[in-house]
């Protein structure tokens, strides 16, 4: 058995309907296209929001509401588990990146308290969570907003 005798099971295919070939092939003449109208030549677009020209429903509903999604803050998280991994005894957005904890050292960070920290870090971040900060401190750790 090799790549080149791979083969579609039975009834998995079948041919492409080849329309406009004649009455014989069943789809001759209009080609399954109907009679007259816009759809009935090329060129035309059946669009999924076009509603035959009535006021579609994205106008007739109301607008409603604010929606604050675009102004979020949108943090990069990493863990104690991985910070204690880390063995260093300061530890920034630079160094996060460069051990591969984070995918940009430009964008916020914030320290979730998951896992145990065993030793005394300095950690510098934009923010820390309640659980991250007992648990930094706890160890006789430090916390640096940046």
């Amino acid at each position: 058995m090799n790549l080149k005798s791979l083969k579609p099971i039975k009834g998995a295919t079948s041919n492409r309907k080849r329309v406009g070939r004649g009455h014989g092939s069943g789809l001759g003449r209009t080609a399954g296209r109907g009679e007259k109208g816009y759809h009935s030549r090329s060129g035309s677009k059946n669009r999924s929001w076009f509603e035959g020209g009535q006021m579609p429903i994205h106008r007739r509903l109301p607008k409603r509401g604010f929606s604050n999604y675009l102004f979020r803050k949108k943090y990069q998280i990493v863990n104690l588990r991985d910070i204690d991994d880390l063995n260093m005894d300061e530890i920034d957005s630079k160094k996060l990146f460069d051990n591969g904890l984070i995918s940009s050292s430009l964008q916020p960070v914030k320290v979730l308290g998951d896992g145990e920290i065993k030793k005394a870090i300095k950690i510098k971040a934009t923010s820390f969570s309640q659980s991250a900060i007992l648990k930094i401190e706890k160890a006789g750790g430090k916390i640096e907003l940046q």
